[in-house]
């Protein structure tokens, strides 16, 4: 598990709101639609600000005894009420579907520019918190583009107008209103700079809770065979209670700004209003204009108490802004060339490490690689074989580019794999990982991943070659068995046998295999190995095996020690001449037959 409270102290805080201009560029694309809602929203301030000035007529027509007159007030009363249900309706739907579009488009953006990073990346930041920053921070900016935005701007249009109008109707009860302004605004900064590094300390720690719970849950099975759910449920309780903690400040952070806010707002009102009372009572206004005055100064007080409502919102916002961007504009050390070279199909296969040096950037201290040149020509097949940790698995790695080597170069057919788009040269290869992914799909959708346009017929006759059609047929839906979350309804040999099948599909010229056969049982371990056989034909293999009897027949062995080629040769050749391979080779096959 990682140091949470490490993590969220290290993480920077949001500092200004001027991060939201990060949501621009997803903006743009709906100018019409913001512009529309804007209008929308224009109307629906002006209509609110015209409603005091009905209440005022009317009230002044019970005065003046015209009972044809007091009917035209109440019917334009009634017409401006229609025309503000009209105006907010409009205004909900189009900032609302405006919010939604936009936080589409980032949820997509995000996915796209996370899904192409390489391994290096996911060394840096938790699964679950790039989940967290997926859901939990765009749905804090939906809650501002679909409302809270729309809502500040109407409430700030209400504050401006309200306060001219304020003036208009009294320009000395208006200037009492404006001195408590100050005592106001100060506490809105003040504690508002407070609330903007508690949220954003509050959503780290909701990042970090979901990544703590993503990381056990994808390994349920290991927390329950080592008895250690206690543990991982105290570790889970003490990073949710942590962001408990944090979120019980923010909100009492924030409740005592809104209490302080509305108290001083709606306290400078009453004394105001007590002066207006008087001036009422010695004829300087009517009836009429004190009420206009009172609807007036409520509108203005409830809309600075909205805004500062609403800031703390924004404050928010403005954290996860800033999470999301910096996801989006996060660096990844692999890279496709601005222009990349195109990749000569037919592809050769041809293979060529030339004194590579690779340390992994999780471990910089330790050579994974250490001056490694290794040529593969086209259509061989090649084992490379050593001790765990010895680079075997890296040199796969290596040639899919998940990861760039420090020194050194890697061609295929000639050309650089940094030259390379790697979309385009990956499409030449199939791999069949050491631990087999098993997506929550049907049989026939996962073994179909290698290829997604195969006809169910080449399906079924990829599952054969591997060894998986006879199991596969005897689930209880054959071949659209749904398989699980990481094919829980699979042994490990049966999802070994899926991955092969999904190699075999993709029909590639560079097949890579790690391991592919480490969970077989003797019979499937013998049928899948003449299928890999038939496979390899033509085709320029690389096999990576601990099991030296998948490997006899390789066109060549090269045997890894410490991140160097220590031999390579033949079965025969290797064994006649001593040294590392030799003893594997005694240790596997004689001890293993006594």
């Amino acid at each position: 598990m990682t140091d949470t409270s490490q993590a969220v102290e290290e993480r920077p805080k949001s500092k200004r709101l001027g991060a939201l201009r990060g949501l621009a560029p997803f903006l743009r694309p709906y100018r019409g639609l913001a512009a529309l809602a804007v209008v929308a929203l224009i109307l629906t301030a002006a209509i609110s600000l015209i409603l005091p000035l009905a209440v005022r007529r009317v009230v002044d027509g019970f005065n003046d005894g015209d009972a044809a007159l007091l009917d035209q007030y109440f019917g334009a009363a009634l017409v401006i009420a229609a025309l503000l249900a009209l105006g907010t309706g409009l205004r909900y739907y189009l900032v609302t579907r405006l919010g939604e579009r936009v936080v589409a488009d980032i949820r997509k953006a995000l996915f796209d520019r996370v899904l192409g990073m390489s391994p290096a990346f996911f060394e840096r930041i938790l699964t679950g918190e790039v989940l967290s920053r997926i859901t939990t921070d765009t749905t804090l900016i939906l809650s501002v583009i679909g409302s809270s935005v729309s809502v500040a701007l109407r409430n700030l249009l209400i504050l401006i107008g309200g306060l001219v109008l304020l003036f208009l109707t009294s320009a000395k009860l208006t200037g009492l209103v404006l001195l408590i302004v100050p005592a106001i605004v100060v506490p809105i900064i003040v504690l508002g700079r407070r609330l903007r590094r508690l949220s954003r300390e509050n959503q780290d720690w909701i990042a970090n809770s979901s990544g703590a719970a993503s990381e056990a849950l994808l390994s349920v099975q290991t927390v329950q065979a080592f008895t250690h759910e206690g543990p991982t449920r105290a570790t889970f309780a003490d990073v949710t209670e942590k962001s408990f903690v944090s979120a019980k400040t923010r909100i009492r952070t924030r409740a005592v700004m809104t209490v302080i806010v509305i108290f001083l707002t709606f306290a400078g009102i009453v004394g105001v209003l007590w002066v207006g009372a008087r001036d009422v009572r010695a004829g300087a206004m009517s009836v009429g204009e004190l009420i206009q005055f009172v609807i007036y100064a409520v509108m203005v007080a409830g809309a600075v108490g909205a805004l500062s409502e609403i800031w703390g919102e924004l404050q928010r916002a403005a954290g996860a802004t800033e999470r999301l961007v910096e996801l989006l504009n996060a660096e990844d050390t692999v890279r496709d060339p601005v222009r990349p070279v195109p990749l000569p199909r037919p592809v050769r296969g041809e293979i060529a490490f030339q004194d590579v040096t690779f340390r992994y950037p999780a471990r910089p201290e330790a050579s994974a690689l250490n001056g490694v040149s290794l040529h593969v020509r086209p259509g061989e097949t090649v084992a490379l074989v050593g001790p765990s940790g010895a680079g075997k698995t890296t040199i796969l790695q290596l040639l899919m580019r998940f990861y760039d080597p420090q020194s050194g170069q890697i061609t295929l057919d000639g050309i650089p794999l940094t030259d390379l788009a790697r979309a385009d040269f990956r499409q030449a290869i199939a791999l069949v990982p050491q631990d087999p992914v098993i997506f929550a799909a049907s049989a026939r959708e996962n073994i179909r991943f290698g290829r997604p346009d195969a006809t169910d017929a080449e399906v079924e006759a990829a599952a054969r070659a591997a060894a998986a059609h006879d199991f596969l047929t005897a689930l209880p839906q054959g071949y659209d068995t749904w398989l699980g979350e990481r094919g829980v309804m699979l042994s490990g040999g049966q999802k070994q046998r899926v991955a092969i099948a999904r190699a075999i599909l993709r029909d590639a010229p560079i097949l890579l295999l790690d391991e592919a056969t480490s969970a077989l049982d003797a019979e499937s371990e013998r049928l899948v190995q003449a299928a890999v056989e038939r496979l390899s034909e033509g085709r320029t293999t690389l096999v990576v095996a601990h099991r030296l009897a998948t490997v006899k027949r390789a066109d060549r062995i090269v045997v890894f020690e410490g991140g160097r080629i220590v031999a390579q040769g033949t079965h025969d050749a290797l064994v006649a001449e001593g040294g590392l391979y030799a003893r594997l080779a005694r240790l596997q096959f004689t001890d293993g037959a006594a």
